[in-house]
């Protein structure tokens, strides 16, 4: 993955997600307009785009047009599915074959290519599915940025207090102590500054994990059920249904399936004669909703955790590297002035 391409998703963590979305309502809209499964990834793949294609945000609007660009992992995916919809072939086997070749590409193509298995092994309208799908995967980028954004001021906050070591270390030489001095030539300044490294090391792996896991988001969350709708959409039975889900999940997202919610749902949709894909897709829009309230949580407590890595790391090390240096300096240039 380019330098570029992690600057772009790091700058708005839901753009892959969205940019996939993208690609899957337009297929959705060609499908259903009667245009044929290959022209469709076709005009995807050469079409003008409303959004920036998949990996390709960050790329410069003002490059010159005959200058040759390499295609983003992404764009080899899009274009892989292209030539196995053109050819005849499993378009869901050259997206996992180009997965596999473009470990830069976004693990949304997963989600993509596990539905469209499902629908084309059920006989479901790929069209409808594909819209579906695409509506799951604007509220997971829309998730991503709004956990993305309530971790904007703790991360920032986190990165400030982590740099006031070395401001206290720079404050004690613009007031003419030798603490730089103090750090590096004395064995007592050492053992200060390779401790206060070791803290502010330790400080900023501690602040990353915390923001990692706060930010972790489930693009699979509902998803069984989803595909288990697309599948019953085609009149197939709750075993094949499931059977196909469950397969299609391992074999993309290396996921065993197996939502208990599943249960619940049929037998509703049995006791009251309801279409058991709606109430399917009800499901999954409500677990997509506690997922999205879960990470919203996650973020708001980033704030507080935070304190931890301040308190035990952080501020230990801006004694060790500012404090600790200005008093040795203070001590030694007295005890040197006496003798």
């Amino acid at each position: 993955m380019s330098a570029r391409l992690r600057r772009r998703r790091r700058a708005d963590p839901g753009a892959e997600v969205d940019a996939i979305a993208g690609v899957t309502e337009r297929l959705a809209v060609l499908l259903a307009a009667g245009v044929p499964a290959a022209n469709a990834w076709r005009y995807v793949s050469i079409g003008p785009r409303a959004e920036p294609a998949p990996g390709r945000a960050g790329r410069e609007r003002h490059a010159h047009v005959d200058e040759p660009v390499e295609p983003s992992p992404d764009e080899c995916i899009l274009a892989a599915a292209e030539a196995a919809a053109a050819a005849g072939d499993d378009v869901v086997e050259a997206i996992e074959r180009a997965r596999a070749e473009q470990p830069g590409a976004a693990p949304t193509w997963a989600v993509l290519a596990a539905a469209w298995s499902v629908a084309a092994e059920a006989g479901a309208p790929l069209a409808a599915s594909l819209r579906s799908l695409a509506l799951v995967l604007r509220d997971e980028a829309q998730l991503r940025r709004d956990v993305g954004t309530a971790l904007a001021g703790p991360a920032a906050s986190a990165r400030l207090v982590s740099a006031l070591p070395v401001v206290a270390l720079g404050f004690g030489s613009l007031l003419g102590f030798d603490t730089v001095g103090v750090l590096v030539g004395n064995p007592l300044g050492l053992a200060c500054l390779a401790l206060g490294v070791l803290f502010l090391w330790a400080g900023a792996r501690w602040n990353r994990r915390l923001a990692r896991s706060a930010s972790v988001s489930r693009a699979d969350a509902g998803l069984e059920l989803e595909l288990l709708a697309i599948a019953m959409s085609s009149g197939a039975s709750v075993d094949r249904s499931r059977d196909l889900a469950r397969r299609a999940m391992r074999r993309h997202l290396s996921l065993g399936g197996g939502d208990n919610a599943v249960d619940g749902v049929v037998e509703l949709a049995a006791r009251a004669g309801a279409p058991v894909a709606e109430l399917l897709r009800a499901e999954a829009f409500r677990v997509r909703r506690a997922a999205r309230t879960e990470g919203e949580s996650r973020a708001a407590a980033l704030g507080v955790r935070l304190m931890l890595p301040l308190g035990l790391c952080v501020l230990p090390a801006f004694v060790l590297l500012g404090v600790a240096p200005l008093m040795i300096s203070v001590v030694t240039g007295t005890l040197g002035g006496a003798m």
